[in-house]
């Protein structure tokens, strides 16, 4: 019995011992949504999973710009043998690390090596009066070509975008609050004239007669029994007792005012009744 008890002490310890310390119930971290209350032991970390980049470059060009511009060298007189060398080890760093990215910067490499030897070699005869080729010509217009568009971009980069620097400024207007009465339809208008018509001819008398009528006085009419009033319907304006050519005078009339633009026709909604008002306010 004795035995048994040890064991199961000595069984509790291991199981103890083999806890993780929880320090006041927090969390290090989760894994599959599991707490972690201390950094597991075997945790393994590739040796490619982290990098350190120094530098960024876009391009072998870049890259000899930045050794050209951080040793102050002056750039129609490149000292080849510094910048070839700088430039090498580099390149030796990131075949290391990735070859197809090295390639690019491979071929400007060899570039180098070639003005560099034929630097090296005598020049070759020109006429008299005239210079000799310089080797580093074609390298130094493509470098000052690459910095100045650059430059450009930068100067590009730094002028305010929307979206990145600033927003669009949205204002909500409200509308006005006055009613807008809809335009009235001219096939409304004819069916409010065919309707007077109509009627006109119910109370007409069979007499044939010649009447002598003036638009203008008309016009004066509609506009006297407009005057003072807010609205007033389309039909009232008519005086169907007078006969038919009155009635047509009078609708001559509304429409030479509403053409030269002293009343407004209105309806309030589709096959609604047709009111006139004075489009102006009178003295």
């Amino acid at each position: 019995m004795q035995s048994s008890a040890e064991d199961n002490t000595a069984l509790a310890g291991a199981q103890a011992s083999s806890m993780p310390q929880v320090v006041d119930h927090v969390a290090v971290a989760r894994l599959y949504g599991e707490p972690l209350f201390a950094m597991p032991q075997d945790l393994y970390i590739p040796p490619d999973a982290l990098e350190i980049f120094l530098e960024a470059f876009e391009g072998p060009l870049d890259l000899l710009l930045y050794l050209i511009r951080k040793q102050d060298f002056n750039i129609l007189d490149i000292p080849m043998a510094a910048v070839t060398r700088q430039y090498l080890s580099y390149v030796d760093e990131i075949r290391n690390h990735n070859l197809e990215l090295a390639a690019e910067y491979l071929l400007m490499a060899a570039m180098l090596i070639e003005i560099k030897s034929r630097m090296l070699l005598p020049p070759k005869k020109v006429a008299q009066g005239e210079e000799a080729e310089d080797p580093r010509a074609e390298l130094v217009r493509r470098l000052l070509a690459y910095e100045q568009m650059k430059v450009a971009a930068a100067q590009l980069h730094a002028l305010p975008q929307v979206g990145r620097d600033f927003l669009r400024a949205q204002v909500v207007v409200e509308q006005a609050t006055q009613p807008r009465y809809p335009d009235v339809a001219l096939g409304d208008l004819q069916s409010a004239w065919a309707d007077i018509l109509r009627r006109a001819r119910l109370v007409q008398h069979h007499r044939i007669s010649r009447a002598e009528l003036s638009v203008r006085d008309y016009m004066s009419r509609v506009l006297r029994r407009l005057q003072g009033r807010r609205f007033l319907e389309f039909e009232h304006l008519f005086d169907t007792d007078a006969g038919t050519p009155v009635v047509v005078v009078t609708f001559i009339a509304l429409l030479e005012l509403a053409k030269e633009g002293l009343i407004e026709v209105t309806q309030a909604e589709a096959f609604a009744p047709i009111y006139v008002r004075l489009a102006y306010a009178p003295s």
